[in-house]
């Protein structure tokens, strides 16, 4: 199942300090310029539940988190974000652009930290219901440059050099198994010209 009929899901992938708030925010300001209205959203996190949740796994106090633990919180912050938030914005008619969503667990957890692709992926199917984007936005960015512009620090950008080097191989794997749903884009540019080459891909989407 992909999104709803009346709204338009888009989610922005990527490592860190990949730009994927600036860009989200940008694309938020299109949408509205173009009479849609945007829900602006972001995981872990997006509903008062999930974002007690984000605490928890991203504070430095949980460095010594087990990976499945870590794992299965991930999914019970997308449950709660994709039933309070994301469908009925969604039913609402609204454009929805959340700042990660299903993939980041899939890469972070299920192939940098090695829990495995499918378990990782069937359980964030099955938390939303198998609720998927329309689009998904990859901002590529080498994990040195992207690490060394971060200005979100949590306890995933201590990990290893190679680890957010698999993250990045990860998202542009997804994206070259499945062409129609994803967009690559360099984020290694000025901001305006990646917003400006993403709303080629993404105005047919939200406008009539």
């Amino acid at each position: 199942m992909t999104g709803n009929n009346l709204g338009v899901f888009i989610v922005f992938e990527g490592g860190e300090g990949s730009g994927k708030s600036t860009q989200a925010a940008l694309l938020a300001t299109a949408v509205t310029a173009a009479g849609r209205t945007p829900l602006s959203t972001r995981e872990p996190g997006g509903s008062p539940r999930a974002e007690d949740i984000r605490k928890l796994i991203l504070g430095a106090e949980s460095a010594d988190l087990d990976p499945r633990t870590e794992a299965m919180l991930f999914a019970a912050a997308r449950a709660d974000h994709a039933h309070h938030t994301i469908r009925p914005a969604l039913e609402r008619g609204e454009v929805v652009i959340s700042d990660r969503y299903i993939d980041s667990s899939v890469a972070y957890q299920g192939i940098a930290r090695g829990l495995g692709v499918e378990q990782i992926r069937g359980m964030s199917e099955w938390a939303t219901q198998a609720l998927v984007p329309n689009l998904t936005v990859v901002l590529d960015v080498d994990p040195e440059v992207g690490l060394a512009r971060a200005n979100d620090p949590n306890r995933l950008e201590a990990e290893p050099l190679r680890f957010h080097r698999a993250v990045r191989q990860a998202f542009l794997d997804f994206a070259q198994n499945d062409p129609a749903r994803y967009l690559v884009v360099s984020a290694e540019r000025p901001p305006e010209e990646i917003h400006k080459e993403l709303w080629t891909r993404i105005a047919p989407l939200v406008t009539p």
